[in-house]
């Protein structure tokens, strides 16, 4: 049984037993998203004036769910889901609605890229040009683990300049996921809430935050 490790919506279903196989349950739409990209500068001045600044910690997205109030049958999906993952302790994959489809679905890495490189070369081609603003995931046969989010900043001609740098070192030939790049997230609080109304529809909001093995 494959089981479903992104948080459902209208794309990604989920059954009964936990499975993402076909005829499962949709999850709801979401009423807003919220993506903020966090990225901590440490900065300093010198007697001149003139300022020192790096970066020293890591880079992560963090990401505000809030949907439209929801029928018992809408919510069940989405809060027994979370609810397995045990707030913190375990991580699952969002889906962002406008980060799927974005026109092209593939490209292939043209060379090795070392850790914390800013940029990507790309050979092959699958849908419509590249665009800065579009995020993407690799899925890299030399390193299962590489789940970070990026995205593409620049565009020249084949190279890509990407936010944040590589976590991790890419090889050739690894593939540039733009069709659905699911983030790896854990939830930010060990407490899930939701209130119910009247007429028995319930709010319910979610914060996430990226994660990496």
């Amino acid at each position: 049984m494959a089981v479903q490790d992104t948080l459902p919506d209208p794309n990604n279903t989920i059954t009964d037993s936990g499975s993402d196989t076909g005829g499962g349950t949709a999850g709801p739409g979401f009423k807003s998203v919220q993506v903020s990209s966090v990225q901590p500068i440490m900065r300093d001045r010198t007697n001149s004036g003139r300022i020192i600044s790096r970066s020293h910690a890591y880079h992560k997205w963090e990401i505000s769910l809030a949907y439209n109030p929801l029928t018992k049958q809408e919510f069940d999906p989405v809060y027994n889901f979370l609810l397995h993952k045990r707030g913190t302790l375990k991580p699952f994959f969002v889906s962002l609605p406008q980060y799927r489809a974005q026109g092209p679905t593939s490209r292939i890495a043209g060379g090795n890229r070392a850790a914390g490189s800013t940029f990507m070369t790309n050979s092959g081609s699958s849908g419509t040009a590249i665009k800065p603003g579009m995020l993407f995931t690799i899925q890299d046969s030399a390193d299962s683990s590489h789940t970070k989010a990026y995205m593409v900043t620049q565009v020249n001609s084949n190279v890509l300049t990407v936010s944040p740098g590589m976590a991790k070192a890419v090889t050739a030939g690894a593939t540039l996921n733009f069709a659905d790049p699911k983030i790896k997230v854990i939830q930010t609080s060990d407490t899930r809430q939701y209130s119910l109304n009247v007429n028995n529809l319930y709010s319910f909001s979610l914060k996430l935050e990226e994660v990496s093995q």
